[in-house]
């Protein structure tokens, strides 16, 4: 049985007790929301409200049928509610060009830090408005991500979409137990570096029953991860679902325990992929991809401890990031390119215990691709395909 008391202060019985939940809207604090003021005021003063507030749940809320301009703002925390939460069912604006900033060398628009149990929910809409940095060929470093999460634990994101990142459009960092779902992130095929979600140095992490088309990484996972899923992603355009890239300029690497299934890939540059510097440290360790689902996608498998990223400069390789335990399970589906699968590994290290079955991918025009492995451990039950990839283990 369930009762709400529609007051400011929102009082919810519930079986396990008494919820007391007070609401925060930003047209309170004076915002505008006509898509032209700058309403990053409005919304400091309602996030101070809200996160200082008390009880068990306290709501920023961004209404819908309206639309606010915000320069780049940090929500920080800690907050005195228990769960902060913010509704956004209207549209959020980034300025209308790179100029417009006030800070264009910001690498962030939107960041929240430090806030236990923070909930971002709605059906409304964050634009980015990237394409001013993309037509001047910035670095991807000098480029600012939409949604920027830190140090967040016990985080929820979900039903929310975002459009036209300059950089990527969710970045989560240092968070423990993350719950992204039902979203929807949008960017041209050729808008640069426009990754759907990064995360690194997290743990505990779910993403599902989302769709993903940028011009990058669907999802990329950076260093410093452990027991990451990912559950019935719609991936294309797009780069893929990448483990990295990790060990750039010699770094040491720490990913483990990452689970990516039920997922489609949609006219991809690639699909499952792991990819590391010549040089690294470190490891990538249990890795699986499975229930793959492939639509033209050009590389649906690839492993390339080889990886060189634009404008770097290749050096001589004295280490690699060990990576083992990976599987490929159950991949079926077409790819548009003749050399559908590679694996190229580290004479260094090796990659060990690799293990591809049910590898069922064609070409478009019904031909079979080609398997190209280098230095890699593993086997594979298959007899057509995949099964050459380990003839000489």
């Amino acid at each position: 049985m369930e009762i709400i008391l529609r007051f400011s202060v929102s009082v919810i019985f519930l079986c396990f007790g008494l919820v007391n939940s007070q609401n925060y809207s930003v047209l309170d604090f004076d915002a505008t929301g006509d898509g032209q003021t700058d309403d990053s005021n409005a919304f400091v003063k309602t996030w101070n409200a809200a996160c200082g507030g008390g009880g068990d749940i306290s709501i920023l809320l961004i209404p819908a049928g309206r639309t606010f301009l915000i320069q780049p703002i940090v929500f920080n925390g800690p907050c005195r509610s228990s769960n902060t939460k913010v509704q956004l069912e209207g549209v959020i604006i980034a300025p209308s060009n790179k100029e417009a900033w006030s800070n264009p060398n910001s690498r962030m628009w939107i960041k929240f830090s430090a806030v236990l149990g923070l909930v971002i929910v709605g059906s409304g809409t964050i634009n980015g408005r990237g394409s001013s940095f993309w037509e001047q060929n910035l670095k991807a470093s000098q480029r600012p991500t939409s949604l920027h999460i830190s140090k967040c634990d016990n985080l929820s994101i979900s039903g929310i979409t975002s459009v036209d990142s300059p950089k990527n459009h969710i970045s989560i960092a240092a968070c423990t137990n993350v719950a992204i779902s039902n979203v929807r992130l949008f960017a041209p095929e050729d808008s640069p570096n426009t990754d759907g979600i990064d995360i690194s140095r997290s743990t505990n992490v779910n993403i599902f029953d989302s769709t993903i088309q940028t011009g990058d990484d669907c999802i990329a996972i950076n260093t410093g991860n452990t027991n990451i899923n990912i559950t019935r992603i719609n991936c294309g355009p797009g780069h893929g679902i990448s483990v990295g890239s990790l060990g750039v300029n010699g770094g040491s690497a720490a990913v483990s325990d990452v689970q990516v299934t039920q997922c489609t890939f949609n006219q991809t540059m690639n699909g499952a992929r792991i990819k590391t510097w010549p040089g690294g440290q470190g490891y990538a360790r249990n890795i699986s991809f499975e229930n793959i689902t492939l639509i033209n996608a050009k590389n649906p498998i690839i492993i390339d401890q080889q990886y060189i990223d634009k404008g770097r400069v290749y050096s001589a390789e004295k280490s690699a990031v060990a990576i083992s335990n990976i599987k490929f399970i159950d991949f079926l589906g077409t790819t548009s390119k003749k050399n559908a699968i590679k694996i190229d590994c580290s004479a260094t290290t090796r990659c060990k215990d690799v293990l591809m079955n049910g590898i069922n991918i064609t070409m478009a025009d019904g031909k079979q691709p080609r398997v190209d492995c280098k230095n890699v451990d593993g086997k594979s039950e298959d007899t057509i395909l995949t099964h050459d990839c380990f003839e000489n283990i």
